[in-house]
């Protein structure tokens, strides 16, 4: 496609840009409604598996896709993708407990790996590699323009509507982006050379699976040391085994393994997996501060973490022009993630709603520079016809540092809350003697048995108003207790993510920078152009000599 105009160009971004703006603000109005959402339904101890199912199917769905689009084209998929995500979201406002959410959000997921993939590998279709970083600028200020509305107004709709509004607000904008991408999205004819791997789809899904399972149940569902995660890794293995070897044989692979031959494409798919296990392991308990421990509202929650957003916004934009502009993308990445550790570090150990604020934005600005680069250098690294599963070899890793940095960190969290509010209650004298109380104040205290209950703010309230002006310093006893035990863990979580993060800088000093092609056609070696003359010279005379061409 890169040989359209300009002017044909831009259009096809407008409509890659709705689709891409779709996905994400319905991810992003998701989070501070989340909190409460769960509290509605119950379930706290899954949590996380909201969240995670999302990112295993997404996992799944991005890298089988990635190969497929190379040989089908982006524009079947992306529409694929957007239909999925439809569903999936329409059928979330349903839910009436937290498996059918959990199941429904793996339906979005999957729609969402789908348009992803193939909306970042359409961009590296369009564009060189040194156009691509004014672009991938581009599309991180329409994830960041998301994240400035969605946590606002995912707060509101929970504050002042019916939850399922969250999920189903912007469905209208869903078909609009489907419709778009059919009518402007160009077809592209299939690789009729190329054939599906269809093994190594299956024992990829299948090593992914359990891994992921394994990760998300050890700790809190089942020990570490437990025969079921055990059994979970051993599974992820063997079927890890077999996929290499069915890789290493079949002529059109859907993960090729010479991609892991190439140190840049390995390198910076190692460090987006470490830097997204510690950035969204982290950031996903963001609203357990605000809501939780400072007791904000969703709506203003919300308006807490919107300066993170912007900041982003702002700096990614800037990057993606400096990129295009100097050919240049390592320094970025040496400059963005020192900022984002800092910003991590001063979110472990803020203490008022003006420090979370001031913390949000440094990590914004760590983000603006530093995310862009990762895609640029895999997407750069290798031939064109290998771009689609490049970029979706690149996501796969962020989305499994994502989601098995969300399960480690979940574990840290479940861990550290269970210890600190046990440390708590033994400092202040026990847990509180439910038998000297009538059963339905019993009850009623019942409710603040874990820092769930600091999440239902409005059930909070009416439980304290419900009690009489004797219980009142009790009741605001164990609230306290809960919010320093929640505060403590937090710390604990970010810490954690910070530390991650700077093996990920340590990582990307090693990181090896080539210059950003100005075309998505190859530089050929002087050693290459040679045995093209002698290919070209050997087909003439195959053409000229009859008897050459019988032999």
């Amino acid at each position: 496609m890169e040989h359209l105009s300009h002017k044909r160009k831009v259009t096809v971004m407008m409509a890659i840009i709705a689709a891409m703006f779709f996905s994400s603000i319905n991810q992003t109005i998701v989070s501070t409604a989340m909190p409460r959402i769960i509290a509605i339904l119950g379930g706290m101890d899954h949590y996380t598996w909201v969240v995670t199912i999302y990112m295993l199917t997404s996992t799944i769905a991005t890298v089988l896709v990635g190969k497929l689009s190379d040989i089908y084209g982006r524009k079947p998929f992306i529409l694929t993708g957007i239909v999925l995500f439809i569903i999936g979201a329409f059928l979330s406002g349903f839910s009436k407990d937290i498996f059918q959410l959990i199941a429904y959000r793996g339906i979005q997921g999957l729609g969402a790996g789908v348009i992803m993939s193939s909306a970042f590998t359409a961009v590296g279709d369009l564009f060189a590699p040194r156009e691509r970083g004014k672009w991938t600028g581009v599309m991180m200020a329409v994830f960041g323009f998301s994240s400035v509305i969605g946590p606002a107004l995912g707060g509101f709709i929970v504050d002042h509507m019916s939850w399922k509004w969250v999920f189903w607000i912007f469905l209208p904008i869903g078909i609009v982006a489907f419709i778009m991408i059919l009518t402007m999205f160009p077809k592209t004819a299939r690789r009729e050379s190329e054939s599906i791997d269809y093994w190594g789809s299956i024992f990829l899904t299948l090593s992914i699976v359990p891994l992921l399972l394994g990760f998300s149940w050890a700790g809190t569902t089942y020990p570490w040391d437990s025969i079921e995660v055990i059994s979970l890794f051993g599974a992820a293995v063997l079927f890890l085994i077999l996929f290499v070897f069915v890789e290493l044989r079949v002529k059109s692979p859907v993960l090729p393994m010479s991609l892991f031959r190439n140190d840049i494409v390995t390198l910076s798919n190692l460090i987006g997996f470490i830097m997204n296990a510690g950035m969204m392991g982290a950031l996903i308990y963001l609203p357990f501060f605000v809501q939780g421990v400072k007791g904000i509202s969703p709506t203003y929650s919300g308006y807490v973490t919107m300066p993170m957003s912007i900041a982003m916004v702002v700096i990614s934009a800037f990057t993606g022009k400096w990129i295009t502009k100097t050919g240049k993308y390592k320094r970025y990445a040496l400059l963005g993630m020192p900022v984002m550790i800092a910003g991590m570090v001063m979110m472990a150990f803020m203490n008022s709603i003006g420090m979370a604020v001031a913390s949000m934005i440094v990590f914004g600005l760590g983000l603006g520079l530093g995310m862009p680069v990762f895609s640029l250098t895999v997407q750069n690294a290798v031939k064109p016809t290998d771009l689609g599963v490049a970029t979706a070899s690149s996501q796969l890793f962020r989305s499994l540092g994502g989601t098995i940095g969300i399960s480690v960190m979940g574990t840290i969290m479940a861990t550290s809350l269970k210890n600190n509010i046990a440390d708590k209650m033994a400092a202040n004298g026990g847990a509180m003697d439910m038998s000297k109380l009538d059963p339905a104040t019993a009850e009623k205290f019942q409710f603040l048995s874990g820092p769930q209950a600091l999440l239902d703010q409005p059930k909070l309230e009416q439980v304290q108003q419900s009690l009489p002006d004797a219980l009142q310093p009790v009741f605001n006893q164990v609230v306290e207790l809960l919010r320093d035990a929640l505060s403590s863990s937090l710390t604990t979580v970010f810490l954690s993510g910070a530390a991650l993060l700077v093996v990920a800088l340590v990582l990307v000093l090693f990181l090896r920078e080539i210059p950003l092609r100005t075309s998505n056609k190859m530089e050929v070696s002087e050693e290459g152009k040679e045995k093209e003359a002698q290919q070209a010279a050997y087909s003439e005379g195959l053409a000229a000599d009859p008897a050459l061409n019988k032999a």
